[in-house]
């Protein structure tokens, strides 16, 4: 499929706290506590930003921040052409004290770098690929065909909704309150599952390949409206499950999709 990531995700490695509200103070800490002017303007040598304890900062990296920014919407102004250089300026000097420090050595660091090389590396293979080799609309297309076959051989979804407890006591109790006309949705809140009980208990709509066996198979017997008359055990505890209706499975158009 179409690589649909959006940059603002693709770029967050280079572009994570750029122009952020604290960025001017953590930069001026930085300067201040590990190197009083040692970032010095280069106006003799265009190509570099600035040097930092000898170290040229190219201007090549600006730009490349940049052009990342302006990815995301941000303006190409010289004010954010400055706080961009004061970034890089901040990095470099905790850069050179970690290495001074000798961070770059221990094992944790070293583990760190290599994850992130793989990283780069594996989203610089896939950008070439997919520059060599361009996804067409035929191949979507295939690909949605593919997604509509195995949706149409799923059968149909459910909608539930269910009742856990710890134990088969506490669920036959349930059982002989709805008799009685209590309100499903009401006796929910008593649930074990935080993700439903505050919704009365609702599941939404779900195939029943997604829950436990159990579950399921006390699910698919079950007539609309109707709820189990047992309580059905699973790993979780035991639950008390109410069919709302059923529909056979519908794939989205190719324009949803």
């Amino acid at each position: 499929m179409k690589d649909n990531m959006p940059t603002s995700v693709r770029q967050t490695t280079s572009t994570r706290g750029l122009l952020s509200p604290w960025l001017a103070a953590r930069t001026g800490v930085a300067i201040a506590a590990l190197a009083a002017a040692t970032a010095l303007p280069v106006p003799a040598f265009a190509q570099n930003a600035a040097m930092v304890n000898g170290k040229a900062i190219p201007k090549a990296r600006v730009d490349e921040f940049m052009k990342a920014l302006a990815a995301q919407g941000r303006p190409d102004t010289p004010q954010t052409r400055d706080l961009v250089r004061e970034e890089l300026i901040a990095r470099e000097i905790f850069t050179q004290e970690a290495d001074k420090r000798g961070l770059a050595r221990t094992d944790d660091v070293k583990r760190q770098i290599e994850n992130a090389r793989q990283d780069i590396l594996i989203r610089a293979l896939i950008r070439d690929y997919l520059a060599k080799n361009p996804v067409t609309d035929a191949n979507v297309k295939a690909e949605y065909d593919k997604f509509v076959a195995q949706t149409a051989s799923a059968g149909k979804e459910y909608k539930a909704r269910h009742i856990l407890v710890e134990s088969e006591d506490e669920a036959k109790k349930l059982l002989e309150q709805l008799k009685k006309g209590g309100k499903f949705d009401e006796l929910a809140k008593q649930s074990k599952d935080p993700g439903s009980k505050d919704k009365g208990g609702d599941l939404g709509w779900a195939n029943p390949a997604g829950f436990v066996k159990p579950f399921a198979d006390g699910l698919t017997k079950l007539e609309k409206g109707k709820y189990t008359t047992t309580p059905v055990k699973s790993d979780f505890g035991y639950h008390v499950i109410k069919l709302e209706d059923s529909r056979p499975v519908k794939a989205p158009s190719f324009d949803e999709a």
